[in-house]
């Protein structure tokens, strides 16, 4: 499963290479990945450059306490949820803000508001 297309794993990339050069990069999630049945979301902005399975960005397991961090990607692939439903790619996220600041959005709402 593909969960992100082509140019978006570029863009991550291009993130990715940027956030190794400048600690205070602070771009806007490129992807919103959820599970359709369960409360898990991931707003990503950026894919490893030396390691193209990890990304990071703004974590949700639905437990109340979303954090920034690195996720793996294949096993994003594997995860399901109660139905067996797999992790999808929301189609319409556009984000429009640094990812600093949904963190902060999402640390006073016990969950990501996006």
């Amino acid at each position: 499963m593909n969960l992100i297309p082509d140019a978006l794993r570029a863009q991550m990339l291009a993130n990715g290479r940027l956030s190794v050069e400048n600690e205070r990069f602070d771009p806007p999630p490129v992807v919103k990945l959820f599970t359709p049945d369960a409360g898990a979301t991931w707003l990503l902005t950026e894919i490893d450059p030396d390691d193209a399975e990890r990304a990071f960005g703004l974590c949700d397991l639905g437990l109340g306490f979303p954090e920034l961090g690195f996720v793996s990607l294949a096993e994003l692939a594997t995860v399901r949820g109660p139905l067996g439903l797999p992790v999808e790619r929301d189609l319409h996220f556009l984000g429009d803000k640094p990812i600093s600041v949904y963190a902060r959005e999402a640390r006073l709402a016990g969950r990501i508001m996006a």
